[in-house]
């Protein structure tokens, strides 16, 4: 705040601040609190909302426990969000290292490029078209099948493998950048000095470039994860009944069932779930709010 008000004056300061402070209040917290005080009461007709049948109950979030259907399908989409998180962590790691760190001038400017060009696509078209890669008749089994790999098409859809396949595509960059913006910003002659002295490749990266990239890390992990947990069109395009997704549950008691207390329930629980995990990953990274924030 200080910075601000030296830069553009007390004035603009006091608008920015201002102006941030209301959209979080009105587009963040206010739904969210509303979204609380619906999950702690009955689905009740219109007429009868208020009057004395109208308490707060419990009964909505017992019902996830209760129902073994989907609490087998909100653990499993918990297990493949955590799985999702660490597979593009894996996949963009090498990536946002030889970005930071080998690549330069044109060639960085056209790996970056190529990065984010198909992301001017919209989310929906890009998943589908994941969809006709892995299909029966999809690119990936006509190719099996024309090198001789496998004797029958392979069901990469309806099914889970579709499904983080498709997730690691779509968050790629929300993994990529975070790491690339952490590991940019390590001194190169620290990378050169571990090779003079023998380091090998492996202990370079594990004592020098994940130590400092850890904010990175952090941040990809989260942002991954969060998006994955709370995703809809990936698994609805790319899944089916065996890879159903918590959101869908969650959407089907809005939309299809008008049960919005029960909705709202079982997506405080999912909210409660994402900030337990950004806990955890402050705490396994060892990072604060600051070192994220930068």
């Amino acid at each position: 705040m200080t910075a601000l008000v030296r830069r553009f004056g007390p004035a603009v300061a006091a608008y920015a601040i201002g102006t941030s402070i209301l959209w979080v209040l009105l587009m963040v917290v206010l739904p969210q609190a509303l979204m609380v005080e619906t999950s702690f009461h009955y689905n009740l007709p219109v007429d009868e909302q208020g009057g004395p049948n109208d308490v707060y109950t419990l009964d909505n979030y017992a019902a996830l426990i209760e129902n073994d259907i989907h609490h087998g399908i909100f653990l499993k989409t918990i297990w493949s969000s955590v799985l999702v998180t660490v597979l593009a962590l894996v996949v963009c790691y090498p990536i946002a290292y030889y970005l930071a760190q080998v690549a330069r001038g044109r060639r960085a400017g056209l790996l970056v490029l190529g990065l984010i060009v198909p992301f001017w696509v919209n989310e929906i078209i890009r998943t589908f078209s994941w969809f006709l890669i892995l299909s029966r008749k999809g690119i990936v089994n006509e190719a099996l099948l024309g090198l001789g790999l496998i004797e029958e098409p392979l069901r990469l859809l309806d099914g889970n493998t579709g499904v983080m396949i498709g997730m690691v595509y779509a968050y790629v960059l929300f993994m990529v950048f975070p790491l690339y913006n952490a590991i940019e910003s390590l001194d190169r002659s620290q990378i050169e000095a571990a090779k003079d002295l023998g380091a090998s490749t492996w202990r370079i990266h594990r004592r020098i470039v994940i130590p400092h990239a850890k904010p990175g890390i952090a941040v990809g992990c989260i942002m991954t994860f969060m998006l994955a947990a709370g995703t809809f069109a990936v698994p609805a395009l790319l899944g089916g009944p065996r890879s159903r997704w918590f959101t869908e549950v969650i959407y089907s008691y809005f939309f299809d069932g008008g049960d919005w207390n029960r909705g709202s329930a079982y997506a405080f629980v999912l909210l409660i779930l994402c900030v337990l995990f950004i806990v955890l990953m402050m705490r396994l990274f060892r990072v604060g709010l600051n070192e994220i924030a930068r």
